[in-house]
Parts: structure tokens; sequence; C-alpha cells
């Protein structure tokens, strides 16, 4: 998998996309809301870890996601 961070503009949030090994798109949500996109995908439970490497990266940077 793999993770990356989008910037808003304006009043447009910042969103996070997590996309799977084929780069298609697994779960988008704003970082400030988390909670409902990720249970969707059931990677709820890696909530903490996934936020905290969200913030670390940089904005438009695709990194690989290893939970």
């Amino acid at each position: 998998m793999y993770i990356l961070k989008i910037k808003g503009a304006g009043k447009i949030p910042d969103y996070i996309q997590i996309r799977a090994e084929n780069l298609s798109l697994v779960a988008y949500f704003k970082i400030t809301n988390p909670k409902t996109a990720l249970a969707r995908c059931n990677l709820l439970d890696k909530k903490d870890e996934i936020l905290i490497i969200a913030k670390r990266i940089g904005y438009g940077k695709i990194q690989p996601l290893e939970l």
C-alpha cells in the first residue's frame, strides 16, 4: 500500500489517499476526520499509525505504507 498527502486550497482541507499496490484508490479522507473512511476499508485499527505517517510526509509525496 501507499500513502499520499494532498494540500487543500483556501477552504478546501488537506486530504490523505491510501492506495493499493497497483495504485488503485483504497481510501480518501480529510486528515481531521479519518474514522469513517478507514472503517470502510478495514484499516480503523491502524488509524493512529496512518495519521502519524500522514503528518510526517510532505504534500504530493507518495510513500510506501507498511502496516
